[in-house]
């Protein structure tokens, strides 16, 4: 193998930076060309990449996003644009290529894979950290950092004017940004998609609080569970607390990554190069009990990562 192809896709990460990084670096340490796919597989139908070296990824690493972009292609989706894919790859004389995304991106990745047989190592990249075959995926620690960054920032003003507040945070159908931070930020009340909650036992614990003296409290709700303007209703209805609602979205995607994803992003990164170089393929790199290993895409995509009902527990118990 002498030149591989190398591309961001689906919602951006930070970190995914540092995994660029240390992709380029290490293959052109092993002697091969690296050709950067900008837009995700849009870039692949329409051609638009080139070739990087080690200065296009100098000063990156504390970068928040993708300096090759990312988009979703509904073309690619197609048989006739995968083709379309497929004949760019071969003018540009890619024969391998990594894919830094998430449960979609490498779906796209491996369907190529089965069609052409281009060899493809995906590496886990995603806030929602809901990806099977790995502990942590690129982007989460930043995101949980930047809810509970948050928090702390909110409960300072719930503390002053003695209010409820809620806090809607990302993730899509995983609780994982919700629970870490939650339990991480001293929330009251956690509220995830995979565990079934009742607003009537919330409001009781927001009542047994405020008879023991306190002053504030917070709900933090992930997307897939409910919707923070509904929680912060209900609240309001049953009890009458004034209630704040704040939704963080995408601010939990960007800025400057953390050290854990800077480092984690660098050792998946440069193990995929290592797969391509051993002649593997159709597999994702990620780390478990501190260790990189390697998974066949077969057991990855469409297979969640369950939530830690420990931790969850936990949370709960340190919370009363």
């Amino acid at each position: 193998m002498q030149r591989i192809g190398l591309l961001t896709s689906g919602g951006d990460a930070s970190g995914m930076n540092s995994s660029i990084r240390a992709v380029v670096r290490k293959a052109i340490y092993h002697g091969l060309e690296v050709i950067g796919i900008r837009r995700g597989y849009s870039g692949f139908i329409e051609a638009d990449m080139g070739p990087m070296n080690l200065g296009s990824v100098a000063d990156i690493i504390g970068r928040g996003g993708t300096i090759l972009h990312t988009a979703r292609s509904e073309r690619f989706k197609t048989k006739e644009g995968r083709a379309l894919a497929m004949e760019n790859i071969q003018r540009f004389g890619i024969q391998g290529l990594v894919v830094i995304g998430g449960d979609g991106s490498f779906t796209g990745a491996s369907i190529l894979h089965q069609e052409y047989g281009i060899p493809m190592i995906g590496v886990p990249g995603t806030i929602d950290n809901d990806i099977a075959g790995t502990d942590y995926t690129i982007g989460f620690d930043t995101a949980v950092n930047t809810v509970v960054d948050a928090i702390n920032k909110i409960r300072d003003t719930a503390t002053s004017h003695e209010r409820t507040f809620v806090i809607e945070v990302m993730g899509r159908n995983s609780g994982n940004i919700a629970l870490a931070a939650g339990l991480a930020g001293g929330a009251e009340s956690i509220l995830i998609p995979e565990i079934p909650f009742n607003i009537e036992e919330i409001c009781q614990k927001l009542l047994r609080g405020i008879k023991r003296g306190k002053l504030h409290s917070i709900i933090l709700v992930a997307e897939g569970a409910a919707s923070g303007i509904d929680i912060g209703r209900q609240v309001k209805e049953q009890i009458g607390f004034d209630t704040k609602v704040t939704i963080l979205g995408h601010l939990q995607r960007g800025g400057t990554p953390t050290a854990f994803d800077r480092i984690l992003a660098a050792r998946l990164g440069a193990k995929a190069v290592e797969l391509l170089m051993a002649g593997e393929t159709n597999k994702m790199v990620g780390i478990k009990a501190g260790e990189i290993v390697a998974t066949d895409l077969t057991e990855v995509i469409g297979k969640p990562s369950p939530i830690n009902k420990n931790m969850y527990e936990l949370a709960k118990i340190l919370s009363i």
